[in-house]
Formats: C-alpha cells, sequence, structure tokens
C-alpha cells in the first residue's frame, strides 16, 4: 500500500517528491452533446412523473366517488395522500438537487 502511494505522488509530481506536477483536473462542466441528451431525458422523465402524478390524483378520485357511491367505506385517503407525496417528491427533485450541488 505504501509502495503505491509513493508511485502515485511520484506520478502526480513529475518523478520529483518537492516538486509540482501537471495534475489532471476534470472539467465541471459536462460537454454540450452529452448536457443536451442529459437534459432532455430529465425533461422527458420530469415530464412523466407531472403526468403519472395527476393521472394517480384523477384516479383517486373516481376511485373514491365508485366508493362512495356503492356505500363503501375505504381508505381512500391515505392512497391520495402518498399520490401527492409522490407529487411533491417529483416536484422538489431538480430545486433539492440544484441547492446541494
Amino acid at each position: 500500500m505504501k509502495d503505491t502511494l509513493h508511485t502515485l505522488v511520484l506520478a502526480a509530481t513529475g518523478g520529483t517528491t518537492g516538486g509540482t506536477g501537471d495534475v489532471p483536473q476534470p472539467e465541471k462542466q459536462a460537454p454540450g452533446e452529452l448536457a443536451d441528451a442529459v437534459n432532455t431525458v430529465l425533461g422527458i422523465a420530469a415530464w412523466a412523473g407531472t403526468a403519472a402524478g395527476v393521472a394517480g390524483v384523477i384516479v383517486t378520485g373516481i376511485m373514491m366517488a365508485v366508493s362512495m357511491k356503492r356505500g363503501e367505506g375505504s381508505e381512500h385517503l391515505s392512497r391520495l395522500g402518498m399520490v401527492l407525496g409522490g407529487c411533491v417528491l417529483v416536484a422538489t427533485a431538480g430545486p433539492t438537487v440544484a441547492f446541494l450541488f
């Protein structure tokens, strides 16, 4: 392990322990083509998540209405809470990651 670290230090410093070598620094931005493709995929995923949330609220509402008409008492409110929780998660995913990074 010690030899490996010594080899890495020598490689990073250009062969000397006291000098400074050229250590490669990665770019902070993705290449343009990759950034465009990732933004497209994330946009589609965000749109699909929003559409799924809206569909979930509509389906839950329909199930609640049908159950009330039949006189069945079931716990649709917890299902609605889970759907709305998912909607909040999808809506805040982007801003949360932007805040953290």
